[in-house]
């Protein structure tokens, strides 16, 4: 037996080459030494055999790696295609001969199953759950399964039947020349089954027009603008194949205490003057009815930030909590007494510099 060529030799390309450079170079010759177009010729049958071998190793990401560092000897046999007829090799890759000729229905990937179409919903919670978490129905409008026929959109006592055109694949195959084409079955367009008797109620469809309520769950941080999906939850699929997502779109209310940024929580609390200069205590109780105790020092300014670390937003996806960030107003009286005026006017004096010290500067 010769030796065999270089897979990138045999492709035209270089060894660096790229995907779709590999890609382009063997429908070029796919299309050269197609079997359709040299009919009896031996040597063009060959080389189309040569080329799809090399595509079939070089276009398989981890058989290219191993063929790039031991070279024929690493794929021990498994690429040989030498003693393959070409109708196998039509069978074993139609796949890729769909991308280039024109493939009616997916060779030999099968059929997709079609599914529902997703859904989206507004939600809008409250502060309080969202530290917590919780769950909440959210109203769905639109198809879902029919009550009637559980969803299969056959009448009672009966059931979907294998389509007998396909045998239940939803393909038919048919072969023109050498090349195997599938398309889509006519008689159950697709589905791989028929109804012979619909539902009365769905008239075979499998869903109704309706409102419905779905269970969400909101996990412990989760902040507005993000989405949540629910697998399963959008409107139902032709002939009993699989649902559609439900995705929610997340608001939180406006709190009338509390700011969010990100894991963190932001509060601003009022404190006196004799307070700010001499110190206080004193709680704040969060969204969630937690109190947090925070210690003002004494000769705090106004606008000071007093922060509790790990007594914010729970972090999705990551361990622990934000912080919680205490905005400091001190408030300051628009109107004194006659005693409160001579008091303060004492505490000036006891507070003021020396004058020696005060200058004009």
């Amino acid at each position: 037996m010769s030796a065999k060529r270089d897979y990138y030799e045999v492709l035209g390309v270089a060894q660096d080459s790229t995907d779709e450079d590999i890609k382009r170079a063997y429908r070029k010759l796919a299309l050269k030494f197609h079997p359709d177009r040299n009919q009896g010729d031996k040597d063009a049958e060959v080389k189309f055999k040569e080329a799809t071998e090399a595509y079939s190793v070089l276009c398989d990401k981890d058989k290219r790696a191993t063929y790039d560092r031991f070279g024929h000897a690493g794929l021990q046999g498994g690429a040989d295609f030498s003693g393959v007829g070409v109708g196998d090799i039509f069978t074993q890759f139609q796949d890729i001969f769909a991308d280039f000729f024109g493939d009616q229905g997916g060779g030999r990937r099968g059929r997709r199953q079609a599914r529902g179409a997703d859904v989206r919903v507004d939600a809008r919670i409250t502060l309080r759950d969202s530290m917590l978490g919780v769950k909440h129905e959210v109203s769905v409008e639109g198809l879902a399964p029919c009550e009637t026929c559980k969803g299969s959109g056959a009448a009672a006592g009966t059931a979907p039947e294998s389509c007998r055109t396909c045998g239940g694949s939803g393909q038919v195959a048919t072969q023109r020349g050498f090349i195997m084409f599938s398309s889509t079955c006519p008689s159950c367009r697709g589905q791989g089954s028929v109804i012979s008797t619909p539902c009365g109620t769905c008239s075979g469809r499998g869903a109704t027009e309706r409102q419905r309520k779905v269970i969400v769950t909101f996990p412990a941080g989760i902040d507005g603008g993000q989405r949540l999906r629910v697998p399963g939850q959008g409107m139902p699929g032709p002939d009993g194949s699989p649902n559609g997502d439900l995705y929610v779109d997340v608001e939180i209310e406006a709190h009338p205490d509390f700011e969010r940024d990100g894991a963190d929580l932001v509060t601003r609390e009022s404190i006196s003057f004799v307070e700010a200069a001499m110190g206080t205590e004193f709680e704040v109780v969060l969204p969630d009815g937690t109190e947090v105790p925070v210690a003002i020092p004494s000769g705090t300014q106004p606008g000071t930030v007093i922060t509790a670390q790990g007594h914010g937003m729970q972090r999705i996806g990551r361990r622990g909590r934000g912080d919680l960030h205490v905005v400091v107003n001190v408030h300051v009286p628009k109107k004194l007494s006659r005693k409160a005026r001579k008091l303060f006017e004492e505490l000036e004096e006891e507070l003021a510099p020396p004058m020696s010290k005060r200058g004009t500067g």
